[in-house]
């Protein structure tokens, strides 16, 4: 496991008031211990894409495995006043939440999973007051670092497999938003990060060069390159656009010069501002006529995966790609929307579950009843589908998949293709049963599932749609309860 999360993202505090009133709540009805299925899931993609990468669970595993309200937490939660002044919580719940200790099964996706609309990342059973109480933080985790490792693999997929450095740390959300993007995006596909906390903590290589700050205290831009050189001769890489973008290149071929002299070279050069394609193909002439053919260009300025593929588009010779604000911020989707829905219910473990569903007028917003797993098909080069069904039923021999928004839209597989389970066991009754892999090994999970992908699903406009829905016996299992809840619920026109 790597190093530590921050410790802001491992209180039990870290949560809405809401899950700590129902919790109350249940406790006052004698119902903590009644067993409930929640599952985590998002129902549209992000930017538009026709993927999403699952990311955010090793966080929240270290969230589980520190469950618990330690004394100041239990002191705070006291003084807090309901609307007639008094506290809001008793004493005798307050000793409950003394006493808890995380007591759940939990089974997840593995972080760096190619994941689509209405599929579990994340499933809990257990006693119905944790399994509610832990919906905020788990949200929190998986919703933010899936966003930003979707956006980051959709970037480096623009970026045709060049380096992708992500550079976001002074715009992103906070300390905990920076550190946790920076991690996101090293899955997502990034070579590297200028965070060096984040690098420190996660073991993500660091990059950077100079900011103009250092052009602009010398008297001349030579006089900068140089001292730069002298100070860092083996990382000597110089920003050019401080005054002139293409003059600053011609002087820091002269400083190349002078390193090559020494045994060392110009690494290379990064552009910061102007036309970025015309910059880059004049530089990268200027450079190869003087001898300079291994000196990458690097170049940044507000890039994303537009910009980038438009750049690839008129032939910039850019090499190394520095992305920063549109990546850790999510530029044009700031949220996930992931959702954690209670999907099945029972007295006691080893009862069988009672399948749970919400209504709602928008069809979208109906959720999926059972103990939700996901079966993903696949040929030996592409992933072929993924079946939603219910793990606490038979599996059928066949599985048939019906669109979760359009049931006249039907896909079938054999219980004899290759499949497999995606949901993991984590925690077993509290106990974790799962090692969470190094970093790289998340990252290039990640790389080869993209690769199973149709070219089509991830394409960054307009994608073809992953096959993904209900197996046909949920799907049925769905439209019988909701009729049946409709049935129940008189119109308000009766």
């Amino acid at each position: 496991m790597t190093a530590p999360f921050p410790d802001s993202s491992r209180s039990a505090l870290l949560t809405d008031l809401y899950e700590l009133t129902m919790a109350c709540a249940f406790w006052k009805s004698g119902m903590e211990k009644k067993e409930a299925a929640f599952h985590l899931a998002f129902r549209t993609p992000p930017f538009g894409s026709g993927f999403t990468i699952a990311c955010g669970l090793e966080a929240a595993i270290s969230y589980l495995q520190d469950f618990h309200f330690p004394e100041t937490d239990l002191a705070y939660l006291s003084a807090i006043p309901g609307l007639d002044k008094k506290p809001l919580f008793e004493p005798g719940f307050l000793d409950h939440l003394r006493n808890l200790r995380f007591d759940c099964d939990v089974h997840a996706v593995p972080e760096g999973t190619v994941v689509f609309p209405h599929e579990p990342l994340l499933r809990v059973e257990g006693p119905i007051l944790q399994a509610q109480i832990i919906e905020t933080a788990l949200l929190n985790f998986l919703n933010f670092q899936s966003l930003i490792a979707t956006k980051a693999a959709r970037i480096c997929l623009a970026a045709r497999g060049e380096p992708v450095i992500e550079f976001g740390l002074r715009r992103a959300q906070g300390p905990d938003g920076g550190l946790s993007a920076s991690r996101a995006a090293f899955v997502g596909g990034c070579a590297g990060t200028s965070n060096v906390l984040a690098g420190q903590r996660y073991g993500i290589p660091v990059s950077g060069t100079h900011a103009h700050s250092w052009v602009m205290a010398f008297d001349n831009e030579p006089e900068a390159f140089s001292a730069y050189a002298r100070a860092l001769p083996n990382n000597c890489t110089l920003l050019v656009d401080t005054y002139d973008s293409l003059q600053g290149v011609r002087h820091a071929i002269e400083v190349g010069k002078e390193l090559r002299k020494q045994g060392h070279d110009l690494a290379g050069i990064r552009l910061d501002s102007g036309d970025l394609a015309f910059l880059s193909i004049e530089a990268r002439k200027l450079l190869d006529a003087a001898g300079f053919n291994r000196t990458a260009i690097i170049a940044s300025n507000e890039l994303d995966e537009e910009l980038i593929s438009s750049l690839k588009q008129q032939g910039a010779p850019i090499t190394i790609w520095g992305v920063g604000t549109k990546l850790v911020t999510a530029y044009d989707h700031p949220a996930l929307g992931g959702v954690y829905k209670l999907s099945a219910i029972r007295d006691n473990h080893g009862a069988a579950w009672q399948p749970k569903l919400k209504l709602s007028e928008q069809r979208i917003k109906i959720t999926n009843p059972g103990i939700l797993q996901v079966r993903r098909f696949r040929s030996a080069s592409e992933f072929l589908g993924d079946a939603i069904y219910d793990a606490s039923r038979p599996a059928p021999e066949t599985f048939t998949i019906v669109d979760p928004l359009d049931a006249t839209r039907r896909k079938h597989f054999d219980q004899n293709d290759s499949n497999e389970d995606l949901l993991v066991p984590i925690f077993k009754r509290g106990q974790l049963v799962y090692e969470p892999p190094p970093l790289n090994a998340l990252r290039h999970r990640a790389q080869q599932q993209l690769a199973m992908l149709h070219p089509g699903v991830k394409r960054a406009e307009n994608p073809h749609q992953y096959p993904a829905g209900l197996e046909l016996s949920l799907h049925e299992l769905k439209i019988k309860l909701v009729l049946k809840a409709r049935r129940e619920v008189p119109s308000a026109s009766k």
